[in-house]
């Protein structure tokens, strides 16, 4: 076993907070040049998720830190100049191109998996790999047809083996159309530079080990393995090696490693007021969550209705580097309803009601009308802060 060296920085909580929202892109000024794909490449990972309410949440991501930029610019800035691809990492997520060759020890795991879900028909997996060298991109229903019945995971054939090809690395998902997977080679979609994996598993634990310590600033061991899913012990094989070094965070009561480069300089500038997805990097794992920003996160999607506590896709709010609140959206021609509201207290109306105002601009309502409040006593403040913002 690693003997690691003892940490010599210790960190405050609100230290460590305020690394983990610079981290993320969420404290400072954002990067507007680099758009889009700089939010990409500074986190490493974005979710993709089929719920739509406000936007998907693959759009809410770069909104939350860049503001109202345009959803098809966020669509192209993803998918056109072979700028990122679609693999599994924390879950179904867009990631930076030049990541492929990191991935390597995940499709090497899946080639050599035993057993599947589906059944491989004979020849379909041959089938497939011709009708896209001859014809791709294609998605699923072009290639054959998606499912074989209305049944959710009841799959074609053809189904069955693009998605196996695509866990091998043999296929490539390029860009999402109409929420359908759109699939071709990797050899054509890959640039040449990068179509490769010649990388052992260390290099590539330790590469995306560096990466989730750089995204999230500082974390637990915890934190950095949930980050692209590694196991715990892919992470202590490497993370002495990773170029993160061990700090103490106080409070946190765990061992935490850090980016150095996130220790250099004090974390200051303007915090970003937003609503954000429930599948936003910040708040991936609940337990650094709570840790954090004493914040408790489970998205209720799948919860029954009569047991839901906050809503349907309730979006925490963000302001002055706290998590102050929770919003559940929905759209009504161009007014945006704010069905259920969670207040952190008063102190929170105005931060509420200012990211309520700039999402329904950004999703071109013109209107914000709020249902219910958990506390009926900030119904009245917060519907006056909303009336002063929309004017």
């Amino acid at each position: 076993m690693t003997t690691l060296p003892r940490p010599t920085t210790t960190l405050t909580a609100d230290d460590a907070r305020r690394i983990a929202l610079r981290a993320q892109g969420l404290l400072g000024a954002p990067d507007r040049r680099a758009g889009v794909r700089g939010v990409l490449r500074h986190l490493g990972a974005v979710q993709l998720d089929t719920i739509s309410v406000l936007a998907r949440s693959h759009e809410l991501v770069p909104y939350a830190r860049l503001g109202a930029v345009g959803r098809k610019a966020v669509e192209a800035a993803y998918w056109t100049d072979a700028h990122a691809f679609e693999y599994w990492s924390h879950a179904a997520c867009i990631l930076p191109i030049e990541e492929w060759p990191h991935f390597a020890f995940r499709r090497r795991a899946y080639r050599d998996r035993p057993h599947w879900h589906h059944e491989l028909p004979d020849g379909a997996y041959d089938q497939v790999i011709k009708q896209l060298r001859a014809e791709g991109p294609l998605t699923a229903t072009e290639l054959g047809g998606a499912k074989k019945t209305n049944d959710w995971w009841d799959w074609s054939g053809a189904k069955v083996a693009v998605e196996r090809a695509l866990m091998y690395g043999e296929v490539v998902c390029v860009e999402r159309r109409g929420w359908k997977r759109v699939y071709d080679l990797a050899e054509r979609a890959v640039p040449a530079a990068l179509l490769h994996d010649e990388l052992d598993d260390s290099e590539c634990l330790r590469r995306l080990v560096r990466l989730a310590g750089e995204s999230l600033g500082v974390g637990t061991r915890a934190d950095i393995a949930d980050y692209h899913r590694l196991k715990a012990e892919q992470v202590d094989a490497v993370i002495a090696d990773s170029g993160l070094v061990p700090v103490e965070v106080e409070g946190w009561g765990k061992p935490a490693w850090a980016d150095p480069a996130a220790l250099a300089t004090p974390p200051r500038g303007r915090h970003r007021t937003t609503l954000l997805s429930p599948f936003d990097s910040l708040i991936w794992e609940r337990a650094r969550t709570e840790r954090i920003f004493g914040f408790t996160h489970r998205l209720e999607a799948y919860v029954p209705r009569p047991k839901r506590v906050h809503g349907y896709f309730a979006m925490p709010v963000l302001a002055g580097g706290q998590l102050v609140g929770r919003v559940d959206p929905a759209r009504e021609g161009r007014t945006l309803v704010a069905k259920q509201v969670t207040l952190d207290g008063v102190k929170a109306v105005p931060a509420v009601a200012q990211a309520l105002v700039e999402a329904a601009t950004w999703v071109d309502c013109t209107d914000v009308r709020v249902e219910r409040v958990d506390a009926p006593e900030l119904r009245e403040p917060l519907n006056r802060e909303l009336a002063g913002l929309l004017g």
